[in-house]
């Protein structure tokens, strides 16, 4: 017979990564594909107005970070919903006004710089936007869901008729 004091692995929810461990992966995962949107951003600039081409691939990138973020730098085991992807494009927002300023000013300080300072500007801009982006994900964005899921879970199981289900303290 089992205790019913005892926590079944269903219910319990993943740990919050630790923070060094966290950071890691996520400048392994943001940083790359930073480093891809990089890349493709002045290729649309020869197509597009520069801050369109930024603006399309700081969606894209948004998207895909989110969801590589939820699933392996903060630790839900799941991927992200609609909250988490609104609330990292909030985030993005920043980043990409701060990216888009960075390199306007580049250019009322250099009239035409070369691709490679164009890419040093960006590349350094979105650095550290991505460092604010990593406290505003960690502490916020992915934090919340962790905690409502650790209240919500267990009176969706007693709903369910399977009694209730004590947590450890």
């Amino acid at each position: 017979m089992s205790s019913p004091l005892v926590q079944k692995a269903e219910t319990a929810t993943p740990a919050a990564p630790d923070p060094v461990a966290a950071f890691l992966r996520f400048l392994i995962l943001g940083g790359g594909v930073g480093v891809l949107s990089g890349l493709v951003v002045p290729l649309l600039a020869t197509l597009l107005p520069w801050a369109v081409g930024n603006a399309l691939v700081t969606a894209a990138s948004t998207l895909l970070c989110t969801e590589l973020h939820a699933r392996f730098t903060f630790g839900t085991g799941r991927r992200a919903g609609w909250r988490e992807h609104w609330q990292s494009a909030d985030s993005a927002t920043v980043a990409y006004l701060a990216t888009t300023a960075a390199v306007y000013v580049l250019h009322l300080i250099q009239g035409a710089p070369g691709v490679l300072t164009e890419q040093i500007v960006y590349l350094s801009a979105s650095g550290l936007a991505g460092l604010g982006r990593f406290a505003v994900l960690r502490l916020y964005v992915f934090a919340a869901r962790r905690g409502h899921e650790a209240t919500v879970r267990p009176l969706v199981r007693q709903r369910q008729g399977a009694g209730p289900v004590a947590t450890a303290a």
